[in-house]
């Protein structure tokens, strides 16, 4: 049941970020499950690699949360203060899990050099089938939460995906650099150090580029071509559209705001004008695009005219 008031785009918004949290809730239980086996396992078979990552367990329960409060602030409708809604709460938890992800990374590449140059223990070879669990646990969560974000439409989903797969590169890292030293035996010990260390800087190079996806939907980057040329056929296709003339979509969140200019009969009244603008406004707040939001312009163009188009004035041109 709906709150009195909410539109039927505005519930399915909701819908999806709620179905966002939902996901996101049980990447953090899973994060702290395997947090304690990690420690666990690293402590009793003396692998720092392990160690380091079930650290990066833990701060990926903080950054799961981020996101989970991100998605139930996405949900709540437009109101006086925010017209559009709070979509782009879901970007700045995006933003959030990015810096969650540079620290874990920085945290266990200082752990990890430290190690290196430090005499230990080598790891027990029975953290190596440990490692196999985790990390097709990780991929499978990461390919699951992956598809989602793809179907939402979400970018928070898509960096969360992402993390859990960062997560999965680090065990395996693990895993090799633990099977080395295994291999090797003593003058080995340091090898899952080594592959910790290089784990972070692949999740240090994926991260920014997550970062940089987060950044540019916080400064309106335009949608891809592709939605934008299937909000225009959409537009285009309702009677009385002669044609599209101006199309800006911006995405906010899990949702797109757009604006957009279409050309009429430049003898129609007003009032015909004006429902011929609304018919375009319903018919794409009702599509599958996610849009939550239509400003439509109406332009005169001159029945007749091959181009659509008539005369302009200087300060408003015309179709």
């Amino acid at each position: 049941m709906n709150p009195p008031g909410l539109s039927a785009h505005h519930a399915a918004a909701r819908d999806r970020a709620l179905a966002g949290a939902h996901l996101v809730l049980g990447g953090i239980a899973l994060n702290g499950f395997l947090a304690l086996v990690k420690f666990g396992s690293g402590i009793a078979g003396h692998s720092y690699a392990l160690i380091a990552d079930g650290t990066e367990s833990l701060l990926d329960v903080l950054s799961s949360f981020l996101v989970w409060t991100g998605f139930r602030v996405a949900a709540r409708p437009p109101d006086a203060g925010h017209p559009f809604g709070h979509g782009r709460a879901e970007p700045l938890a995006a933003l959030g899990v990015a810096f969650f992800i540079f620290v874990a990374a920085g945290f266990v590449a200082w752990h990890a050099g430290h190690l290196i140059v430090t005499p230990h223990q080598g790891p027990h070879w029975l953290t190596l089938p440990l490692l196999c669990g985790i990390i097709a646990t990780k991929v499978w969560f990461a390919h699951r939460m992956g598809r989602a974000g793809n179907r939402a439409g979400s970018l928070a989903l898509g960096i969360e995906a992402w993390h859990h797969g960062a997560d999965a590169i680090t065990s395996a890292a693990a895993f090799v650099g633990i099977a080395i030293a295994v291999a090797g035996g003593r003058g080995w010990e340091s090898a899952d150090d080594w592959a910790a260390l290089f784990a972070c800087v692949v999740v240090v190079f994926n991260g920014i580029a997550m970062l940089k996806k987060a950044l540019g939907e916080m400064m309106d980057t335009a949608v891809p071509a592709v939605v934008e040329n299937e909000i225009r056929a959409i537009a285009g296709a309702v009677p009385g559209v002669r044609a599209v003339e101006k199309c800006r979509v911006r995405r906010s969140g899990l949702d797109n705001l757009v604006d957009i200019h279409v050309c009429v009969d430049g003898e129609l009244s007003v009032r015909a004008g004006h429902m011929i603008a609304h018919r375009v406004k319903n018919t794409l707040l009702s599509s599958p695009l996610q849009i939550t939001d239509v400003s439509v312009h109406v332009e005169p163009a001159i029945p007749g005219d091959g181009n659509g188009r008539e005369p302009a004035a200087p300060d408003h041109p015309a179709c």
